[in-house]
């Protein structure tokens, strides 16, 4: 298992379902309304942020990638 599944496997079911709407807006390249900021000490890295939750992701050729998902005093620790 790796850290996204388990970090989602520990969210409540509403928080998964809003986590999992953003993954799709993500990979659907919807990106409005959701609150988006490029990360400025990488190149094509991206996180989405939803109450304490970040989503990094990065643009790899015509698709986008996730990262990682944690909480924000988690994730910017393992960069």
């Amino acid at each position: 298992m790796d850290n996204i599944e388990k970090f989602l496997s520990k969210l409540s079911q509403k928080e998964l379902a809003i986590i999992l709407g953003i993954m799709q807006k993500i990979s659907n390249w919807e990106f409005v309304n959701l609150d988006t900021k490029k990360l400025k000490w990488e190149e094509n890295i991206y996180r989405v942020r939803k109450g304490n939750i970040r989503i990094i992701f990065k643009k790899e050729w015509d698709k986008w990638k996730i990262i990682n998902i944690d909480f924000r005093w988690n994730i910017y620790k393992k960069w």
